[in-house]
């Protein structure tokens, strides 16, 4: 039989038991508390019991954090609209120190707001006995008003010492989750045993085709829907379909799977309203232990709590080749394997798994000059390599400012065009990883096996921060697959910062929106000077070629019903702002659209301007050989018959795809390096002070 302990709350320390533990079993009062060794505390969430109150329904959104040592190691799944919460989820949690206590917060999730506090506890582990499955009743309180009660959350946990593996493993994860516009990093430490809990063993790509009779939440009978998936920590948000019941997405992505067994992707859709909180249409979930690898599955899922269906293809593939390593373990530096890597992106092998693009080689070495972020006057610094939605983790290198990691990451390239970043970060005992520097590379700009000092940026990579940090990267890949790839759609990250009103970007688009008219002005000018014949050899060719190309063609605007609605001040506040970032985000695409075209023909990255011009030259000798009215005909029936030959294809401009991978001019920017100041290296400082 179980035994019922019932705590209390973390704002009522010290830690005192309703019910003692003393019966059978192994206290851990019989194990010294300076023992070093690792415990296993295996958890079950229960329920929740007459929680509060935190939206304006009388209702709540309820979610749990559990943390240690002020890192947050699990979070629970999201309820919605319910103050009695049934969650039954687990989570294996490694304990290091059994001083510290296990503190359990629960929140009442606001989509786009900050969420509200419901409630804390804690759990003394020095009070659990070992190998016994212990259920736990944790009241809640709110250190501010102790008095309030706020209900209870029901556990069910069992700690078991791990032997033998004590003097290796360090604390496996940590997560540090900010929602919405806040900004969102994910932290682990690195141990060597468990160093392959950050690599994935699987992809899982996901395409969200369609919704057919969704619940309407309109006044106006119909909804703004969109879809939010969640993989673990991998999150993706869809983009939002207008008023439809039947909304067409055509989305796809991809999740890594962490582990064998697979997971399970929880999946959400909500309808978007401007001004006020979004409505709840339905949830769903994909068991991906159920599917079966290598094979591409329909699902057909039917939306609880709501109405209406969503259509996916879900695929789960083997894991690419990605590994971390010390420098000692390079397999550039092996010849066996370099020539095999050579081998297998080599011009023979073009129409070999098109999405294997590259292979690329990063080693993290050292950085030097890091900013101070606490107090005692020195950093726990580590480091994060991003490849589109591949990340990895260097160890933490504690109290200092010139840390040496020393790591070899690799990974697989899909996009020529990707960006690797480094980012550097603290590692904060009490709250989320503090921001210490960032370098943005793109892969065409890598110079092969080339040590490096890139001086750190600040978050928007628009000036320099301190510090710098050194790298030798290597990229292998094939051009002509990475060619094929630059005329497909781009992989959009899936964890992204939300777009802020910003008065100052405002501004900036507004300026690039400017430059790009009077571009278009100066090209009507020097078009009306043709008219003029202030030029005549000039204005007689303008007038051949407008003979043989002018066409008139008539464009017809719909023009959408708005629904007029009473709103109150504080939701107009919400739309007109709504409606600013909407005209920021349009300014930006308007204006990267021009500088894109721009530094096409500036030769920005002369990967792309080649690429364009042999695109150029193959199609004029394809039309010195083939009239044009017989490629016109193809391509119509390509068009035409595409939905037929593939009904769940995604649709595609191939000029937009290519003009998507040419960098804008504030991204010139981002991706600029800077020279390092010399008099800012540690060892020169130390040279001067010894004169």
């Amino acid at each position: 039989m179980l035994d019922t302990c019932k705590l209390k709350s973390a704002c009522n320390l010290p830690f005192v038991y309703n019910k003692k533990i003393n019966t059978a079993g192994t206290s851990n009062a019989d194990v010294p508390l300076a023992d070093p060794g690792m415990y296993q505390l295996d958890i079950i969430l229960r329920r929740g019991q007459s929680l509060a109150a935190r939206d304006r329904g009388g209702t709540s959104d309820p979610y749990v954090k559990f943390k240690i040592g002020g890192k947050e190691v699990f979070r629970s799944k999201i309820i919605h609209k319910n103050l009695n919460p049934v969650w039954e989820e687990k989570a294996c949690i490694l304990v290091e120190h059994l001083r510290e206590p296990l503190y359990i917060k629960v929140f009442d999730y606001d989509f786009g707001l900050q969420d509200d506090f419901m409630g804390s506890a804690f759990l003394d582990l020095t009070q659990l006995e070992l190998n016994r499955p212990t259920d736990v009743t944790l009241t809640l309180k709110d250190p501010h008003y102790p008095d309030h009660y706020l209900g209870i959350i029901l556990l069910s946990v069992i700690l078991t010492p791990k032997e033998g593996e004590h003097r290796d493993v360090t604390m496996l994860m940590r997560k540090s989750w900010k929602r919405s516009s806040k900004f969102q990093t994910q932290s682990l430490r690195l141990s060597d045993v468990h160093r392959k809990s950050q690599l994935w063993r699987g992809i899982v790509s996901i395409t969200l085709i369609e919704g057919r009779d969704l619940k309407a939440m309109d006044s106006n009978g119909l909804s703004d829907p969109y879809v939010k998936f969640r993989l673990g920590h991998q999150k993706y948000k869809s983009k939002i379909m207008p008023k439809t019941l039947n909304p067409q997405w055509r989305e796809q992505f991809d999740f890594h799977l962490y582990e064998e067994r697979g997971g399970i992707i929880d999946i959400t859709a909500w309808d978007k309203d401007a001004g006020k909180r979004d409505d709840f249409i339905g949830r769903c979930q994909v068991d991906l232990s159920a599917l079966s690898r290598e094979q591409t599955h329909k699902l057909e899922l039917q939306l609880e709590e709501g109405e209406g269906h969503l259509v996916l293809l879900v695929t789960l593939t083997a894991s690419a080749t990605v590994s971390i390593s010390d420098l000692s373990v390079n397999s550039l530096e092996d010849q066996k394997e370099r020539e095999e890597i050579l081998r297998r992106y080599s011009p023979l092998r073009i129409f070999h798994n098109l999405k294997d693009v590259g292979f690329l080689q990063v080693k993290v070495i050292r950085a030097e000059g890091l900013m101070v972020a606490d107090v005692t006057g020195k950093s726990d610094p580590f480091c994060v390599v991003e490849l589109n939605n591949d990340r990895l983790l260097t160890h933490t290198v504690y109290k200092n400012l010139n840390p040496e990691w020393n790591k070899i990451f690799t990974f697989n390239i899909k996009d020529i065009h990707s960006v690797l970043e480094v980012t550097v970060y603290d590692e904060d005992r009490d709250r989320s990883a503090d921001f210490l520097g960032k370098v943005a590379i793109p892969l065409l700009s890598i110079q092969n096996g080339e040590q490096k000092a890139y001086v750190l940026k600040n978050k928007q990579l628009t000036g320099p921060t301190k510090g710098v940090i050194y790298l030798e990267i290597d990229v292998i890949f094939n051009a002509v697959k990475a060619s094929l790839r630059t005329l497909i759609p781009k992989e959009q990250k899936y964890i992204e910062e939300e777009n802020r009103l910003s008065k100052q970007l405002l501004l900036r688009n507004f300026i690039r929106m400017k430059r790009c008219v009077m571009v278009l002005v100066n090209a009507a000018y020097y078009v009306n000077s043709c008219f003029d014949w202030d030029s005549p050899p000039r204005s007689l060719a303008a007038f051949v070629v407008v003979e043989d190309m002018l066409e008139d063609e008539e464009e017809e605007d719909d023009k959408d019903d708005k629904d007029s609605e009473k709103k109150g001040f504080i939701n107009k506040i919400y739309a007109i702002q709504e409606v600013c970032i909407s005209v920021q985000n349009i300014l930006d695409e308007v204006a990267s659209f021009g500088e894109r075209i721009k530094n096409t023909f500036n030769w920005t990255v002369p990967f792309l301007s080649w690429l364009a011009i042999v695109a150029l030259c193959v199609f004029t000798v394809i039309l010195y050989f083939i009239p044009l009215r017989y490629i016109v005909l193809v391509w119509g029936i390509n068009k035409f018959t595409k939905k037929l030959r593939s009904p769940y294809a995604i649709d595609n401009n191939e000029l937009l795809d290519f003009l998507s991978r040419v960098p804008s001019d504030v991204q010139v920017v981002q991706y600029q390096e800077l020279k390092p100041d010399p008099s800012h290296s540690p060892c020169k400082r130390k040279k001067n002070n010894l004169g």
